[in-house]
């Protein structure tokens, strides 16, 4: 769960939550409320999480366990159909 793993990766990374919430330019409280899950975390704020712990939003949301980004050409095809 999204909850779970934004806690888990901010302190395997040994941030406070004012770090974060100063990266996502939120309060300490309402990044709180996101951890609780008492809020939802809107798509651009995990965005953000995902490029500054270098992982993917799929990892963040719990969609694998996978730790590494995609790389950036698997995601954006050259033409689109």
């Amino acid at each position: 769960m999204i909850i779970e793993r934004i806690k888990d990766i901010r302190e395997d990374r040994d941030y406070g939550q004012k770090d974060i919430a100063d990266l996502l330019h939120v309060t300490q409280a309402q990044y709180s409320r996101y951890e609780l899950g008492i809020n939802i975390i809107p798509v651009e704020k995990i965005c953000i999480l995902a490029d500054f712990y270098n992982t993917s939003v799929d990892y963040l949301l719990g969609r694998t366990d996978e730790v590494k980004p995609y790389s950036r050409s698997t995601l954006l095809p050259d033409k689109v159909k």
